[in-house]
């Protein structure tokens, strides 16, 4: 057993999903090294205060995902050399909001300059389309067309980057960036900015083939979405 591995009751519902969260945590930070095992079922279920069915499916999620095995008779380990099995969506659902606005802010920097650098008409038309239905959801307050409509104009200028591999991949954060933006709105109601200006002026800078531009108005319309998730979580 690796006796420095601790973990926090939890309280919460979708208990699964929280034990999971937890050890994949502990496996990610180095806590627990690859070919170790793991605490045992015992030993969980008294750390996280849940029961043997709970702890078990959070093991067999883990393992089906490719960073666990079960060894009869000898007990879990986190694989050696773990070659991640799990769908990238399924990842980033368990993922933190704040650590998915992290890498979407990796991802969408590059995107928003090879968007200046390569769109071409068709790519500008989606675009002005999306941010257009975006506008008019926020005139109606249609928060369900808005966050669609967001989301569609950012995965545009995805398209735009002419990247296969960038496209396919923003396609998947597509989803769980739909889930975080419906956070975002619930818990800030009254006081969320739909950054209007931000896309007009990324949308602008894009059809200028402005690259610098068009960074600088991504990170400013990302760093703007981080403060107000921060504030929601009471997160310096």
């Amino acid at each position: 057993m690796n006796a420095k591995v601790s973990f926090q009751t939890l309280n919460r519902p979708k208990l699964v999903d929280d034990v999971v969260v937890q050890l994949q945590k502990k496996i990610s930070s180095g806590e627990i090294q690859h070919g170790e095992k793991i605490p045992t079922e015992p030993e969980l279920m008294e750390q996280f205060g849940v029961g043997r069915s709970t702890v078990r499916e959070a093991v067999r999620v883990l393992v089906h995902a490719g960073l666990l095995e079960k060894k009869q008779g000898f007990g879990t380990y986190l694989i050696a050399s773990p070659v991640i099995q799990e769908p990238l969506a399924n990842r980033l659902r368990r993922a933190e909001i704040l650590e998915v606005y992290e890498v979407r802010k990796m991802l969408e920097l590059e995107i928003a300059k090879l968007a200046a650098e390569r769109r071409d008409q068709e790519d500008l038309d989606q675009m002005r389309s999306h941010l257009e239905i975006r506008s008019q959801a926020l005139e109606k307050g249609d928060t369900q067309a808005y966050l669609k409509a967001d989301v569609d104009f950012h995965l545009s200028v995805a398209v735009a980057s002419k990247n296969a591999v960038v496209i396919d991949l923003y396609r998947t954060f597509s989803a769980v960036l739909l889930d975080a933006l419906h956070k975002l709105t619930n818990e800030q109601r009254d006081e969320h900015d739909p950054h209007v200006l931000f896309h007009e002026n990324l949308y602008e800078a894009i059809k200028a083939k402005d690259g610098s531009a068009a960074v600088h108005w991504t990170m400013q319309n990302l760093e703007k979405t981080v403060t107000e998730l921060k504030q929601i979580f009471n997160q310096e």
